[in-house]
């Protein structure tokens, strides 16, 4: 095997990365990967731990539900259990995930081929009689159930699917379920909903041209700026590969498969090579998905396996996805978030937008859509980016709200205040009809479309302050918190007052003096202003 000579990390760097900073949470008594793995990792996503207290979970010692061992490591949560760790795997800090993005995808950079023999996905090849029987092929795989109680499957879920188009070779990659059915074969879900994958978009150009079967590798635990490529969404015909040399900063190195006509990273820790049927379907789930809710058992894509070659000691990685938060929740929002924000902001033009943010617990990222605007935006803006919003996916923004940068959108009691307070429903709302379902659970019997509210909830003029302490002694009272040793504090915003533009600063200078001990002497200013008109209109407020 000759020298790398790529300079940006792989899965095995990025968890030594991980590791070094305290992110990497090593488990090496038995687990079992049918009834135990993703139920433990669960516990940090629904435990009432903050978000920065996740970690990535290696498990070193993994079972089945027979007691059988496997020799191949399973690792969950190391691309996006937190942003931090999705930060670390962007080579950047968090706030940079944006400009990261931004930059990749307006300058891509192709690929480098590299031979068989540089390439460490194939020191290992596993193909013929090597993938038959129990213990075998697919079999060898310590594939966790994700949901145990309802999936009817071990399924691979940290994918990055590979397909081409049968003409221009163009090549997709998306992250799809596959659900193990035989040591040879598995069926993958490539979803078929308007806006969907560019994987089914080449499944059907290769039956258009007549084909029986199409060429398919299925990527396990790729280099963290391909790995992130899957979930992200790019305009069709767009070579994921293309912008992940475009994060990289250098070209990302692939090598052809073994048995099949495509292209894949050569740093990959396995890759698993056959061919999709098209001709036939098989069912497959249940499986609890992204959306929150199981996926009743439908009839989608089985493949036969041709190969699977992986380095010699690779590390399996398995996303935790289902209800969200969850690291396929997250990893699919800090992508999402920066291309609706460049599309409302550059592509649209739309002036006053400061953020746009994709609601995640529960509602996993597609249907709830926020755009933070600065303070006095005009309304015509407002109502561009509402809909600009509500249409740049075919798959998202059901919900539409318009908040202004006061509000932490990720505060749900902040954004009922909003509503409450600032929006008129018969001026602030509107309905739009004929949307896509989208991703989510059937429901046949409301028919295949569905509909979007947009909904206005920013300050339409000037406002009083929120009624809580200003900042100063907030904070003053915090050190006599913390000096007394009272339980520790997550402060969540707004955690003090602030003006919201309907103040005098008169109303300043009075508070102040009540605030040090000399409110008699606003008693004194008082009642020089004291006035018999009774007009409503300034009976409470000085002229």
């Amino acid at each position: 095997m000759s020298e790398a000579t790529h300079r940006y990390p792989d899965l095995h760097q990025h968890l030594d990365e991980l590791a070094r900073r305290g992110r990497l949470q090593v488990i090496d008594r038995a687990i079992d990967k049918d009834a135990e793995l993703h139920p433990l990792v669960r516990w940090q996503f629904v435990g009432g731990m903050a978000e920065a207290e996740r970690k990535a979970f290696l498990f070193t010692n993994i079972v089945n539900a027979q007691g059988r061992r496997y020799k191949f490591p399973v690792v969950v949560g190391a691309l996006a259990a937190n942003r931090e760790i999705y930060s670390v795997g962007m080579g950047t800090t968090v706030d940079k995930i944006q400009e990261k993005w931004d930059q990749a995808i307006a300058n891509p950079i192709p690929p480098r081929l590299v031979s068989r023999a540089e390439a460490v996905c194939q020191e290992v090849i596993h193909e013929g009689l090597a993938l038959q029987g129990e213990g075998n092929g697919l079999d060898m795989l310590p594939i966790p159930i994700s949901t145990p109680g309802f999936d009817s499957a071990p399924t691979l879920t940290a994918t990055n699917v590979i397909t081409c188009d049968p003409v221009t070779g163009v090549q997709n990659m998306g992250t799809y379920r596959c659900a193990l059915k035989a040591p040879d074969r598995l069926v993958v879900r490539m979803a078929t909903r308007v806006g969907g994958a560019g994987g089914y978009l080449h499944y059907q150009a290769w039956q258009a041209a007549g084909h029986k079967t199409m060429p398919c590798a299925i990527v396990l635990g790729c280099p963290p700026f391909v790995a992130f490529m899957g979930p992200q969404k790019l305009p069709i015909g767009m070579d994921e590969l293309d912008v992940a040399g475009g994060l990289a900063g250098e070209p990302i190195e692939v090598v052809m498969a073994h048995s099949v006509a495509l292209r894949v990273p050569a740093q990959a820790e396995i890759v698993i090579e056959g061919l999709v049927d098209l001709e036939m379907l098989e069912p497959e789930a249940p499986f609890g998905e992204s959306h929150g809710h199981v996926a009743l058992e439908e009839f989608n894509l089985p493949m036969k396996i041709t190969a699977i070659t992986h380095r010699k000691l690779p590390v399996i990685p398995s996303y935790l996805s289902q209800v969200a938060p969850s690291e396929s929740s997250v990893i699919k929002r800090v992508a999402y978030e920066p291309l609706f924000f460049a599309h409302l902001k550059t592509s649209l033009g739309i002036r006053g937008v400061k953020r746009v943010s994709l609601h995640e617990p529960l509602t996993g990222l597609l249907r709830f859509t926020i755009i933070t605007f600065e303070r006095n935006t005009p309304r015509t803006e407002i109502w561009r980016a509402l809909y600009g919003a509500a249409f740049f996916k075919g798959d998202c923004g059901k919900i539409c709200l318009a908040v202004n940068d006061d509000i932490d959108p990720d505060n749900a009691d902040a954004l009922f205040w909003a509503m409450s307070y600032r929006m008129n429903p018969v001026d602030d709302v509107r309905t739009l009809d004929h949307r896509g379902q989208g991703h989510g659970p059937k429901r046949e019997a409301e028919g295949e479309e569905d509909s979007t509210l947009l909904m206005d909830a920013t300050m339409k003029g000037d406002m009083p302050p929120l009624a809580l302490p200003t900042r100063e002694y907030m904070e003053r009272a915090r050190v006599l918190w913390d000096e007394m040793g009272l339980p520790a504090l997550r402060p969540q915003p707004p955690w003090f007052g602030y003006s919201l533009g309907d103040w005098l600063p008169q109303w300043d200078a009075a508070a102040k003096r009540a605030a040090t001990g000399h409110y008699l002497e606003n008693g004194r200013i008082s009642l020089a202003e004291q006035r018999n008109d009774v007009k409503a209109e300034s009976k409470f407020r000085p002229a």
